[in-house]
């Protein structure tokens, strides 16, 4: 169970039995060779309607079609991959002032997904030429200098480097940093900067309209004219002036790919999304080995990758271990407890919407991050406590403060009892154990923790049930529901181990 609340989006005993029988690399095998499921997020989005003149300039239907993937997908890993990926190349709602914008953020959500278990060279390209990261990071539109003193706008090519390939330090290959003199390595310098913005000059979006949203999924296309001409040098590597726009591009990709800190700086970051926030300089040099190599000659297999940091030896290691694991981000909370206990919309509306008001709601909603940094940054270290003491990095503490633990709470508890939207909860398959509360807690405790939640706890919450009227449904409802909130609400379940 402890192996699905990290590779999946919760554990479902037929999972779990599927599991036992296949064994860790069996399960991720199988996963593995899924294809994409259908119909895709934009897809769904015109199916339903969205792709009306009323929804040009909004993001109508976007966070719908983002939380139905997330909640009703048949294919977990997939998606858990394809939202740790969205907190890596990052594209937010926050920032797309474009035409069709719903629909531009619901297929760059369909390409994280397509791309997820593919080669990070194509999902570098993919992501690079999608609309909706033209727009978010200023590529859309970058054009050569002339003679006015414009000059080719660097922000793709900064957050192409320092967020997305190679990070601003050069690393060894366990993910720690390179150090000279007292001092850490840079990776590139302000001359590769507009350097490779030169690079990212002339494309454009492929023929957008009014009158429908056919553009936003389908990658920019190159305008010669518009192209910075002469070499250009990056990272110390000349791109020669004969090389064409798309050429250019192609090679600077593959410089960055090729990259040394490619694989640590990419792997420590799945490692923290699925496994835990501090990995040892070892589990990150396995895992870039493994993006290195996959075994056959091959750079940058995600496959490889994803099994690299759910199969090592350091994923799972003796519950409450020195520095181990991570906080639950709020979103794969929601996520788990939607599928936990069937939740579904027979309206297809999916009216779930934002939940990024921390004082309400979650703090965090998906594709939704308030700048290109995501919601969290993989080196943070809370400045107080124990962690902060220890400088154990813990990235999804900088969304925690006492206003986005009340509101979650409050949130949780809504969702519990009364549902948002047209979505409820199904507790009906565990009212016959409520009138038994230390079985009942206990069962619930595995299902959501894997049984982390120490007995202390749940016998505390047992007792608090046992003090609650039974005998009928609706009391064996109110019981389920409130060792629901109960044990989500608990830090045994929000630090996942």
């Amino acid at each position: 169970m402890r192996f699905l609340l990290q590779a999946a989006l919760d554990a479902a005993p037929a999972e779990v039995e599927r599991v036992r029988s296949l064994g860790y690399a069996g399960w991720l095998d199988q996963e593995l060779a899924r294809a994409p499921q259908a119909p895709t997020r934009y897809e769904w989005m015109l199916a339903q309607g969205y792709a009306v003149e009323e929804n040009l300039n909004s993001f109508r239907g976007a966070d719908a079609a983002i939380w139905r993937g997330l909640i009703a997908g048949s294919d977990p890993l997939r998606q858990r991959m394809a939202l740790a990926l969205s907190e890596i190349l990052v594209v937010s709602m926050g920032g797309l002032p474009m035409t069709w914008r719903g629909f531009a953020v619901a297929h760059y959500a369909d390409l994280l997904e397509a791309q997820a278990f593919g080669n990070f060279r194509a999902l570098l390209e993919a992501v690079t030429l999608s609309p909706a990261m033209g727009v978010y990071l200023n590529m859309r539109g970058n054009r050569r200098s002339d003679a006015n003193g414009r000059l080719p706008d660097e922000n793709y090519a900064r957050e192409l480097m320092q967020l997305f390939t190679i990070g601003l330090y050069a690393l060894n290959a366990d993910g720690t940093q390179r150090w000279v003199d007292g001092k850490p390595v840079e990776t590139y310098a302000q001359d590769d900067i507009s350097a490779l913005a030169r690079v990212l000059t002339g494309w454009e979006l492929d023929d957008p309209q009014r009158s429908e949203p056919g553009h936003v999924h389908r990658p920019m296309l190159h305008i010669a004219g518009r192209f910075e001409p002469g070499d250009k040098t990056v990272l110390g590597r000349r791109i020669g002036a004969e090389r064409s726009g798309p050429q250019a591009l192609g090679d600077a990709l593959d410089l960055l790919f090729q990259h040394p800190n490619a694989g640590p700086f990419l792997g420590r970051q799945l490692i923290q999304r699925f496994t835990q926030s501090n990995p040892s300089p070892a589990y990150v040099g396995r895992v870039a080995a493994a993006f290195a190599d996959n075994g056959q000659g091959v750079r940058g297999d995600l496959k490889a990758l994803l099994r690299a940091v759910l199969l090592d030896a350091e994923a799972r290691p003796a519950q409450g271990g020195n520095g181990a694991g991570k906080l639950r981000e709020p979103v794969l909370r929601l996520v788990q407890l939607a599928r936990s206990f069937g939740a579904g919309s027979a309206s297809e509306r999916w009216a779930i919407g934002d939940t990024s008001d921390a004082a309400t709601r979650l703090g965090q909603s998906p594709l939704r991050s308030p700048s290109v940094f995501n919601f969290f940054r993989p080196g943070y270290v809370p400045p107080v406590g124990e962690l902060g003491a220890r400088r154990i990095t813990a990235p999804e503490f900088q969304l925690c403060n006492e206003s986005a633990v009340a509101g979650y709470l409050n949130y949780l508890q809504t969702w519990i009892f009364n549902g948002v939207g047209d979505l409820r909860l199904d507790f009906g398959p565990w009212l016959a154990q409520a009138d038994e509360p230390a079985r009942l807690v206990e069962r619930l405790a595995l299902r959501l923790s894997a049984g982390q939640v120490g007995v202390q706890t749940q016998a505390r919450i047992a007792t608090a049930l046992s003090t609650m009227g039974g005998g009928t449904d609706a009391a064996r409802l109110e019981r389920v529901r409130t060792a629901v909130l109960l044990l989500m609400a608990c830090p045994e379940y929000l630090v996942q181990q």
